[in-house]
């Protein structure tokens, strides 16, 4: 099994909810795009752009004080992208806790200049 980090962690808050009481999926997705941002810039700290996002299956609800952790993992680095694997776990319950599976998401990082051009990862190969 590969490494995985844990690049966000966050209590849900009342702001981030729908009128059913669960938090927005949107909200999900962008703490995915966030935690694959960290990722990218922990292998190489340069300027990301989000290319695309695969597989985002929304499996079980968020809900006002759950703990969400966002753990990432390294699936490719091409030479201009970094594809980042996230796993979202939810921490609920208050008398009972239990970790719940809420989604998970593959993430394309491309790395661009300052003009949006993309550019290498790495100026040489990384030494794995």
């Amino acid at each position: 099994m590969e490494e995985r980090f844990v690049a966000i962690r966050e209590a849900m808050m009342p702001r981030d909810t729908n009128q059913f009481g669960s938090i927005f999926g949107g909200h999900i997705l962008s703490l995915i795009d966030l935690a694959a941002l960290q990722h990218a810039r922990k292998i190489s700290p340069l300027r990301y752009v989000t290319k695309v996002m695969r597989e985002v299956n929304f499996i079980a609800p968020v809900y006002v004080g759950d703990l969400v952790s966002f753990l990432t993992s390294t699936i490719k680095i091409g030479r201009t992208s970094i594809t980042v694997g996230i796993q979202v776990e939810a921490l609920q319950g208050v008398e009972t806790v239990e970790v719940v599976q809420v989604t998970s998401a593959e993430v394309v990082m491309v790395a661009v200049n300052e003009h949006g051009e993309p550019i290498p990862v790495f100026t040489t190969p990384p030494v794995l």
